[in-house]
């Protein structure tokens, strides 16, 4: 369905430039993903201008479905908002589509669902995301009536304005349901920040859950010291066939690589080389929440523009934007190529509940464990030394090698890395006590019916 193009309070408000800053953009409302793509609402007719009345927004919907979507934008509300526009949600009705589009964008994460409802009166506001969520959240299910006006009314319907406030800047959105009414007063529609337009210079598909799947085998590992930006987010490489996920904090290494459906570019003449961008991790978090919420099996859809350097991922009436990260990421290939002639093969959840037992015995100063591998007893043994105590353990392994030796490592990023690898055996590859190790799956797949290969290398822990 074509997209109208007006200057009007509900024209569409993404742009094409990377904003640096708060960005006000008057009288644009968010392009928001239907299944006929944009639509753009017209509220030229409700507005205080041009009606006698002040209510600028009419809508029914039921209380699950406001919850529901809320809940899933209210993830991109930062803790401490720099402005007070970014801790609002953007509400918008159209009378076209009798759809209710909900936004929130934070400068670098934007998120943007929609839901089915009766809008008698198109028109947009924005709210306080957290305040209004915790409303709703509260309400009992059934019917909801929403309607946005200029003027905060008391019981006895006298108009009462806040005295710090100017109620023509400054919208009611008034809830009503069958055991109450609230009202709460919200920002002009015309100060939400504008959402960049991921113009699809670079596409791919690719199954939900293999990329949930990539994004939880990786994101453990990214780094969470801010000093380090680009090591804070997950890098991605996307080849003809295959996505690759990696992540480092510069003491553990985790690469993912699953397949797409395709990648496709707009130009045969392009280059070929690999695509590769870096996401903050907290952007991917909530991409692998949102997905883990979902049961519908459609692919997800990703964009790439290279000009405003930001992402989408899209699906269904849902769309997921963040903004790469600047920077290179660090060579990492290297590290993966060396000859790692030692194998040792071994059940991972016996070796998961051994390390969880002598995790106890650690702390933030004291975290090494030592490993000591027996060829001749095919037996790894694990253990942990304090002060106050010690542990060890002792299990079966398979053990391609004839010789014994030990390796240590901080054992909170041993045990995340046997945990993220989805198999029933694992693989543990080895040069020697000072060299890094490489953790792979083995045996039977959690998910046998995705095609994903993972590694996890971890430094060692030398002892002076």
């Amino acid at each position: 369905m074509p997209t109208k193009t007006r200057r009007s309070a509900t024209q569409n408000r993404i742009k094409k430039n990377k904003p640096s800053d708060l960005q006000t953009v008057p009288s644009q409302t968010p392009k928001i993903l239907t299944e006929e793509k944009s639509q753009v609402v017209n509220t030229s007719k409700t507005s205080p201008s041009s009606s006698t009345s002040d209510v600028t927004l009419q809508l029914l919907c039921t209380q699950n479905d406001l919850a529901t979507h809320l809940e899933l934008v209210s993830h991109a509300v930062p803790a401490k908002p720099t402005h007070p526009i970014l801790g609002n949600v953007l509400l918008v009705a159209c009378a076209k589509t009798q759809r209710v589009y909900l936004s929130v964008f934070n400068l670098s994460l934007a998120i943007q669902t929609s839901f089915e409802a009766k809008v008698n009166t198109p028109g947009e506001t924005t709210i306080p995301a957290e305040l209004l969520s915790e409303i709703v959240r509260k309400f009992s299910s059934g019917d909801l009536q929403l309607s946005n006006s200029i003027s905060l009314n008391t019981e006895d319907n006298q108009d009462y304005h806040l005295s710090t406030t100017k109620p023509e800047q400054n919208p009611i959105l008034t809830l009503v349901s069958a055991s109450g009414r609230y009202q709460v007063r919200g920002l002009s529609s015309d100060e939400f920040p504008s959402i960049p337009e991921v113009n699809s210079c670079q596409n791919l598909a690719m199954a939900a859950e293999a990329l949930k799947s990539g994004i939880k085998g990786a994101l453990f590992a990214t780094a969470t010291d801010e000093t380090k930006q680009i090591l804070t987010g997950v890098h991605l490489k996307i080849n003809s066939n295959t996505l690759e996920l990696v992540a480092t904090d510069g003491h553990r290494l985790a690469v993912v690589e699953t397949s797409i459906q395709g990648f496709k570019k707009k130009k045969e003449t392009e280059n070929t080389e690999p695509l590769q961008f870096t996401l903050p991790a907290k952007s991917l978090l909530e991409l692998e929440r949102i997905l883990s919420s979902r049961t519908s099996a459609e692919s997800v859809q990703l964009s790439y523009n290279l000009t405003t350097g930001y992402v989408e991922f899209s699906w269904g009436v849902q769309r997921l934007i963040t903004r790469c990260l600047e920077g290179e990421y660090p060579a990492y290939q290297d590290l993966l190529n060396h000859d790692f002639k030692h194998q040792v093969y071994l059940e991972k959840l016996p070796f998961v509940k051994a390390l969880e037992r002598l995790s106890v015995l650690a702390d933030k100063k004291e975290k090494i464990i030592n490993i000591d591998f027996s060829p001749e007893n095919q037996q790894v043994s694990l253990s942990l030394l304090r002060e106050f105590g010690n542990g060890r353990e002792e299990m079966t392994a398979i053990l391609n090698f004839s010789h014994s030796f030990s390796i240590s490592f901080n054992i909170k990023y041993l045990l995340e890395g046997i945990k993220a690898i989805a198999s029933s055996e694992i693989s543990i590859h080895l040069i020697d006590s000072d060299h890094p190790a490489i953790l792979k799956p083995f045996g039977n797949r959690e998910q046998p019916h995705l095609l994903i290969d993972s590694q996890y290398l971890l430094m060692p822990v030398v002892k002076s």
